[in-house]
């Protein structure tokens, strides 16, 4: 099972942490990410992360605005998100993909989350 939290409503420009926390096993060696739905859009990628090596690879809409980490001890992971845009405003989330890549497509990702709202106004 996986929880997320952290989400909410901030103003352009302000910050938010997401975090989201793994039950039921341990997933310490899959990898861990966050993909998001706007109103009206299709779901996209934003961020992952491995397990080993800590590789990440972000969504070009996010790269330099958005970090993201994990507490393997914990089985949680987070994203710092900065400098947010009323763009970022979605459904954010999280992911595990059990065979520890680092992929942008949906598909290949094995657990999802319930999602946390992230409402940026302008």
């Amino acid at each position: 099972q996986l929880q997320a939290f952290g989400g909410g409503l901030v103003q352009t420009g302000n910050s938010l942490r997401l975090s989201c926390t793994a039950s039921g096993r341990s997933f310490v060696a899959y990898t861990m990410g966050w993909f998001r739905q706007a109103p009206g859009k299709e779901r996209e990628f934003v961020a992952a992360i491995s397990w080993k090596l800590r590789s990440t690879n972000y969504a070009d809409s996010v790269k330099g605005r958005f970090t993201i980490s994990r507490d393997g001890l914990k089985n949680t992971v987070y994203l710092q998100m900065d400098s947010l845009k009323p763009e970022d405003t979605a459904i954010y989330y999280c992911v595990i993909d059990r065979s520890g890549r680092l992929s942008t497509t949906q598909t290949r990702y094995d657990y999802w989350g319930q999602g946390t709202l992230v409402t940026v106004s302008s």
